[in-house]
C-alpha cells in the first residue's frame, strides 16, 4: 500500500498541477493588486470618485447592497481585462520564440554545392 501511494503521489500530473497551483495562488495576488491598486483607483478618477461598495437600498426593511455587487462585476471585468493582455503578451512572445526557432539551419559547404548543382540542373532542363 506504501508503494502504490509513493507512485500516486510522486505521479508527474500531481507534482505539475501542484506545482500550478501554487504559481496560481502567487499569480492571483499580482492579479489582485493589478486591479485593486492600480486599475480601481484610475477608475475612480474617471467616475469621480464613485465608491459603488457603498451603495444600499432598503426594501422592506432589509438593507441590500446591490453596490457592492456592482463593485464585484467592474472587479471582475478589470480582472478578465488584466488577464487577456497578459495572455496576449505572452502568446505574442511565443510566437516571436516560435519564428526564431524556425529560422532555417545554415547549411554546410557541402549542402550549399549539392543546392548550385541542382539549381543549375533546373536550369538546364528549362
Amino acid at each position: 500500500m506504501w508503494k502504490e501511494f509513493k507512485e500516486f503521489a510522486m505521479r508527474g500530473n500531481i507534482i505539475d498541477l501542484a506545482v500550478a497551483f501554487i504559481l496560481g495562488a502567487a499569480f492571483t495576488a499580482i492579479v489582485n493588486s493589478l486591479v485593486n491598486d492600480i486599475f480601481m483607483p484610475l477608475l475612480g478618477i474617471l467616475i469621480g470618485g464613485i465608491d459603488f461598495s457603498s451603495l444600499t437600498a432598503n426594501v422592506i426593511g432589509v438593507e441590500v447592497t446591490y453596490g457592492n455587487f456592482i463593485q464585484e462585476i467592474v472587479t471582475f471585468l478589470l480582472i478578465a481585462f488584466a488577464l487577456f493582455m497578459m495572455v496576449k503578451v505572452i502568446n505574442r512572445l511565443k510566437r516571436e520564440k516560435a519564428v526564431e526557432e524556425t529560422e532555417e539551419p545554415e547549411l554546410s559547404r557541402e549542402e550549399q554545392l549539392l543546392a548550385e548543382i541542382r539549381d543549375l540542373l533546373k536550369d538546364k532542363q528549362l
